[in-house]
């Protein structure tokens, strides 16, 4: 449980077809730890979870030998979890200590993540803790190449679980992981054959830091920067080696996924509430569908003892949340992490620098600012 805001941690486990999902999550649920979790499979089908089979039955939630729930969905995703909310607040099922969600092979997991974030009474209960994406070795490069949904999985992923390294070669397996860290340098690449990736820890990628029971800004928004390695030049971590020069290639069909940028923006004084809300307004309706994840830490103005979290899937985010103090008290800075598809860094920076005020304009410019936000200076759409 994260126990600063009483939500249940929500992780979700994607991967292509044939990449090995099922057989993790069977290893998963061997943990001891899993016995108060619930298990959602997404799949179409029937789906074999180690001593029994999940099938679409009328009752969808079934109680595991080991105590672990398990359901299926039948139909909305945020059914199932109404569905869970139900259960616990009526007595009908115990309190979980964690929902996992398997999804279907083929499928883009920005609405999984929407449906956790965007519903306000199940945004209420659970909290996203994290994208575990699971990648065949052997085919992962092909798989990555050829399906749009493959990539995206990827690149919004927290944590990248390698599968079935053992059939192939220490070449392949080193360039696919070349290309993950191009597509994501944020995320922790795991050896899916190694004894921790069939615990439940894979699982925990999330703010609050169970252990300890402090917020780890650090680990949650993966944030090289944090790790002082200076102010501007963080950013440029895992992809400073095809940076800037491949804004313009968007068709590029031999390179397709190159458009997919990670990066973070950070910035030393405390924001104008207002400014953050459009800032992230237009951001949100003028290129949500390319804002494939934001994660943020910001200090505002008002209590700025007190960051705000965000957390949005291009244009749903979960209702901000006002962390108790900083996790690092020396280290107040705001701190955004973005993975986009198609928005040069450079816009989201010079917007960003627009509203937060760091390029000085004149008077007469900031009144025009307020009444057409559009119209700011340099800001090509």
């Amino acid at each position: 449980m994260s126990p600063v805001n009483g939500r249940i941690p929500v992780s979700i486990i994607t991967g292509f077809l044939g990449a090995g999902k099922s057989t993790l999550l069977n290893r998963i649920l061997k943990d001891p730890a899993m016995r108060d979790a619930a298990v959602i499979i997404n799949e179409f089908g029937e789906v074999g979870i180690d001593h029994m089979l999940v099938e679409a039955s009328n009752d969808s939630i079934v109680e595991l030998a080991d105590g672990c729930l398990c359901c299926t969905v039948r139909g909305e995703l945020v059914d199932t979890l109404a569905e869970l909310i139900d259960g616990m607040q009526t007595g009908k099922l115990k309190a979980l200590s964690r929902v996992v969600i398997e999804t279907t092979g083929l499928a883009d997991p920005a609405p999984v993540m929407q449906s956790v974030m965007g519903h306000p009474a199940i945004a209420q209960h659970f909290d996203l803790d994290g994208i575990v994406t699971v990648v065949d070795v052997v085919h992962g490069l092909s798989t990555i190449a050829t399906y749009p949904e493959a990539l995206k999985q990827v690149a919004v992923a927290d944590r990248l679980v390698l599968t079935k390294a053992t059939l192939a070669g220490a070449a392949q397996r080193a360039e696919l992981i070349e290309r993950l860290r191009s597509l994501n340098p944020r995320a922790d690449i795991t050896d899916g054959d190694t004894e921790e990736a069939g615990t439940a820890a894979i699982l925990a990628n999330g703010l609050y830091d169970p252990a300890s029971k402090i917020p780890d800004v650090g680990r949650w928004l993966k944030d090289e920067a944090h790790a002082g390695h200076g102010h501007d030049h963080g950013h440029d971590h895992g992809h400073g080696h095809h940076g800037h020069h491949h804004h313009h290639h968007h068709h590029d069909v031999n390179r397709h996924g190159d458009q997919i940028r990670s990066y973070s923006i950070m910035h030393d004084q405390p924001i104008d509430p207002m400014a953050l809300e459009m800032f992230l307004d237009i951001l949100r309706s003028t290129h949500g569908d390319k804002l494939l994840r934001m994660k943020a830490v910001v200090a505002l103005t008002d209590r700025p003892e007190r960051p705000l979290v965000l957390h949005g899937v291009q244009t749903v985010f979960h209702p901000p949340v006002r962390l108790p103090a900083w996790p690092d008290p020396s280290d107040r800075r705001t701190r955004l992490v973005l993975i986009t598809r198609d928005l040069p860094e450079s816009y989201v920076r010079e917007l960003f620098d627009a509203f937060t005020g760091r390029v000085q304009v004149d008077r007469p410019d900031r009144a025009a600012l307020e009444d057409n936000p559009l119209a700011i200076p340099g800001l090509k759409m």
